[in-house]
């Protein structure tokens, strides 16, 4: 299970701070566990899709899209704009 915490534009966005996730087998980078959330539409495709203004971070470390997950990471997702 992996835990992702939404900031900025994203809580009022997804309409939630936080998600529980057990990670799918598909997903083992950060670019496909953004590929994997935009799938439940939108607004998820709008902000998670070549969103340059999104920062990601990896159990607090700045993270880019092919920065490993795996189960037990917390992941940060913010967007400002």
């Amino acid at each position: 299970m992996i835990n992702i915490l939404y900031f900025g534009s994203l809580v009022d966005a997804f309409d939630r701070a936080s998600d529980e996730l057990d990670l799918p087998p598909q997903v083992q980078d950060v670019q496909s566990l953004l590929f994997f959330l935009s799938l439940r539409g939108e607004p998820w495709a709008r902000w998670l899709r070549n969103n340059p203004g999104l920062k990601i971070t990896v159990n607090r470390k700045f993270a880019e899209g092919g920065t490993p997950v795996q189960d037990g990471d917390e992941i940060a997702l913010v967007a400002l704009g």
